[in-house]
C-alpha cells in the first residue's frame, strides 16, 4: 500500500470496514511510514472531535478536511 491508497481507506480502517488483507497492508504501511502514522493520528483526533461539529459522520468531516491535509502535506515535504 502506498500513501495515496492509505488516505483513501483511512476512514474505513477506523470504522473497521476493511477486509482483513487490506487491514494488514494498511497496518504494515503505518509501521513503515511516519507521515502516514501521523496522518492516522490526526484522523483519530478528528473522530474524537467530530461529535462537537455540525458534521453527522466521520466520512463527511473527513471529506471536508482531507483537501486541507493534502495541501499541508504538499507544503511541508522536502523540496
Amino acid at each position: 500500500m502506498n500513501c495515496d491508497e492509505l488516505v483513501e481507506v483511512v476512514t474505513d480502517y477506523l470504522e473497521d470496514r476493511l477486509a482483513p488483507d487490506m487491514r494488514l497492508r494498511f497496518e504494515a504501511h503505518i509501521r513503515e511510514c511516519p507521515g502516514c502514522d501521523n496522518y492516522l493520528d490526526q484522523i483519530r483526533l478528528l473522530t474524537y472531535l467530530a461529535p462537537m461539529t455540525r458534521e453527522r459522520t466521520l466520512t463527511g468531516l473527513a471529506e471536508r478536511l482531507l483537501p486541507a491535509f493534502r495541501d499541508w502535506r504538499s507544503a511541508h515535504q522536502p523540496g
